[in-house]
């Protein structure tokens, strides 16, 4: 989701990776390399792309989206969907952890 978030928003093209990760390190070299290319889709380019035009194919149909309503009602929801499911499936197999691990410290 991130990476199609920023390359979408950006105007670039989205990485593809296989999605055949089973362990642990090789997630983890995942996230690494997400955040990477994170990293190179600079702010300029992001910048001014609430009114871009993003079109995603969605169970086999075009979905067409403005920048900001993209990032706001579908990237965010999905992405906070996909950390609380995880947190709650921790929670449920004995991690304890609590709602600041979730939220953070202030």
């Amino acid at each position: 989701m991130a990476k199609g978030c920023a390359a979408r928003l950006a105007g670039i093209e989205i990485p593809g990776y296989e999605d055949n990760e089973a362990t642990f390190p090789e997630l983890q070299a995942r996230i690494a390399k997400t955040v990477v290319f994170l990293q190179s889709a600079s702010a300029e380019k992001i910048n001014g792309s609430e009114e871009r035009a993003v079109s995603l194919k969605l169970h086999g149909k075009e979905i067409e989206f403005l920048g900001l309503p993209y990032l706001l009602h579908y990237v965010l929801p999905n992405f906070y969907f996909h950390i609380t499911t995880a947190y709650a499936i921790l929670r449920h197999n004995g991690l304890e952890i609590g709602k600041m691990d979730f939220v953070g410290n202030y």
